[in-house]
């Protein structure tokens, strides 16, 4: 068994939150530690890597182990990176980027998100392996506790969530579209000004008072890696062989969840609201878990994943047999601290979870 890699990412201040005279109250010590400082708060929380305001989107993705995630989806294993933490604290950015970039207006490649460098780094090890791979991706939303495909043509319609004992839980119907290059699966993520084509574009957003952009989702954009080896070498015809390029089959998924937020704070009300505590309530059933899980001998234990079609689709991913890293995004901000803490907490649960891969 191996502990779940935890990373945390603490973006800049923002202009706002300067000008409102915010103290910085989060400070990376180095060796994975960081320590929040503040009136009646001083703690240090320890996590196998830390990245600081100045970090750049390559140092990230180098630092947190994606790029060991990559090698270990391409040779048959079931991986998932999942970005959680306060709306507004840069985790949909850490996935994929600028939010401004499109095909017209493609991001400077110092900004590419988690996302397209593992497309790229998919492809950098498919040739240096001299591996032929067979692509597939499926992308869903959570929507007020309704899952959706994101991919299917047409309005987004809710799909039925299954369980079956060779499957576990399982999306029904749901669309996946192959792909004959990694350009491809990157040029679905850039179509974002595209709704008919992008997945992106039609994942319900909205702006309230802490984020123009907060995503009123959650968003799972899974590719499906099947690899073999290719042979150089030609068997004699008449001569029965064992098959000497097995195939393996694994899997990589981005999960991007909605941010926590409290409603007050955000200024939330109607539907907005409704959205808020759904995304609320289906965090708090994914901390419920985690939290058991992390137990000693949390897996002989009863670990309620259908409290939440969130937690049902990741039930694999936490406590399976899978590899799972969790990028924990939080704000620096003194008036972020109850938030900013509250994640601390929870990605220090997520990183005592144990996997047999």
């Amino acid at each position: 068994p191996i502990h779940s890699p935890s990373a945390i990412r603490v973006r800049p201040l923002t202009c706002t939150e300067t000008r409102r005279g915010d103290r910085r109250v989060v400070h990376s010590l180095g060796d994975g530690t960081v320590h929040v400082s503040a009136a009646r708060h001083n703690a240090t929380f320890g996590f196998s890597a830390v990245f600081d305001a100045g970090a750049s989107q390559e140092a990230v993705f180098e630092g947190s182990g994606m790029r060991q995630l990559v090698d270990l989806a391409i040779d048959g294993f079931s991986c998932t990176v999942f970005a959680f933490g306060q709306t507004g604290s840069g985790k949909t950015y850490t996935l994929m980027g600028p939010l401004t970039q499109s095909e017209t207006r493609p991001a400077a490649p110092g900004l590419l998100g988690l996302m397209q460098r593992s497309f790229a780094c998919l492809l950098e090890q498919s040739r240096s392996r001299g591996s032929d791979l067979a692509l597939s991706a499926s992308y869903l939303e959570i929507y007020n506790e309704q899952v959706r495909d994101l991919l299917s043509p047409g309005p987004p319609c809710a799909l039925p969530l299954r369980w079956s004992k060779t499957c576990g839980f399982y999306v029904e119907n749901q669309l996946s579209v192959d792909f004959e290059s990694l350009e491809a699966i990157a040029d679905l993520l850039l179509q974002v000004l595209d709704p008919p084509l992008a997945g992106s574009q039609r994942r319900r957003t909205s702006a309230h008072a802490l984020n123009r952009h907060s995503s009123r989702s959650h968003a799972l954009l899974t590719i499906h890696v099947r690899s073999r080896a290719v042979s150089t070498i030609t068997p004699p015809i008449l001569v029965p062989q064992p098959s000497a390029c097995p195939s393996k089959q694994g899997t990589l998924c981005f999960v991007d969840l909605a941010g926590s937020e409290r409603v007050k704070e955000t200024g939330s009300s109607g539907e907005l609201s409704v959205e808020a505590n759904n995304i609320n309530r289906s965090l708090l059933a994914l901390g419920h878990c985690i939290s058991l899980l992390a137990k000693p001998g949390g897996k002989r234990m009863h670990i309620p994943y259908r409290d939440s079609k969130l937690t049902r689709l990741l039930a694999r991913s936490l406590g399976g047999s899978g590899i799972t890293l969790m990028v924990a995004c939080i704000s620096p901000s003194s008036r972020c601290l109850s938030e900013t803490l509250s994640t601390l907490h929870y990605a220090s649960r997520a990183r005592r979870v144990t996997t047999r891969p």
